[in-house]
C-alpha cells in the first residue's frame, strides 16, 4: 500500500511521478486547497496549461474523466476519481503580491507561488515558468451573466480524494494553500500518496 504523505499547512512540495503512475491528493480535515502544477520530466518547458485543457474538454468543470493537456497539447494527466468534483483551474498560485492586494491588513506569506517555486527549483524550474495551477477542492463560482467570479469557502469534507493517472512521466508541485479567503480564514495540512506501480497495461 502506498505511503501517506502529508504536506504542512501553508507549505509545499514537488516529486516524480511516472507515465501510468497516479497519486491521491487529499484533505484530511476538509475546507483546504491544494494547488497543483504539472511539468514534463523530459522537458519542463513543457507544462500543463488552463487554456488548452478548457479548450480540448470543453468545460471549466473539471472533474472525473476530463483530462488536463500541456502547452504542446498532450495529454498529460486524467482525473481518475474525484469525490468532491469542485475545483478550480481559472485563478493563479497565491504570492506575495496577492497578500498585498487583497489582503492589505494581514502579514505577507510568500504564498503557493513562493512554495512552489522553492519546490520546484530542483528539478530546474524557475518561478516565471509556473503556470496556472489547478486548485483541487477550490470553490470559485462563476455568474454565467456578469462572469463575475468569487472565491467561497472549499465544501470539501474531510477525506474528499482526487486520484489523477499520469499519462507521461511529470514533475508534481504540490501545496496546502496559504490564502485565507481560498481556505475559509484557515490553514490545515494536504495529504498524497502515489502509486507504487503503474496499473496493469500502461
Amino acid at each position: 500500500m502506498s505511503e501517506t504523505i502529508e504536506i504542512p499547512p501553508r507549505s509545499g512540495t514537488a516529486f516524480v511521478v511516472k507515465a501510468g503512475q497516479a497519486f491521491t491528493v487529499i484533505d484530511p480535515q476538509g475546507t483546504q486547497v491544494s494547488d497543483m502544477v504539472a511539468f514534463s520530466q523530459d522537458d519542463v518547458r513543457e507544462v500543463m496549461s488552463n487554456g488548452r485543457t478548457f479548450d480540448y474538454e470543453e468545460t471549466i468543470h473539471l472533474t472525473q474523466g476530463n483530462r488536463l493537456w500541456s502547452n504542446r497539447s498532450n495529454v498529460m494527466l486524467t482525473i481518475e476519481e474525484d469525490s468532491l468534483g469542485q475545483h478550480d483551474y481559472l485563478l493563479t498560485p497565491c504570492s506575495e503580491d496577492t497578500f498585498r492586494h487583497f489582503y492589505p491588513d494581514k502579514p505577507v506569506h510568500r504564498g503557493c507561488m513562493g512554495n512552489l517555486a522553492e519546490a520546484l527549483a530542483p528539478y530546474g524550474i524557475e518561478r516565471d515558468a509556473i503556470p496556472t495551477a489547478f486548485n483541487v477542492f477550490m470553490n470559485v463560482p462563476v455568474d454565467g451573466g456578469t462572469g463575475k467570479l468569487s472565491v467561497d469557502p472549499p465544501t470539501s469534507q474531510p477525506g474528499e480524494a482526487v486520484r489523477f493517472r499520469a499519462h507521461v512521466d511529470l514533475v508534481i508541485g504540490l501545496t496546502a494553500c496559504s490564502a485565507y479567503a481560498s481556505n475559509g480564514g484557515s490553514f490545515k495540512p494536504i495529504h498524497y500518496r502515489i502509486e507504487a506501480k503503474a496499473s496493469p497495461g500502461d
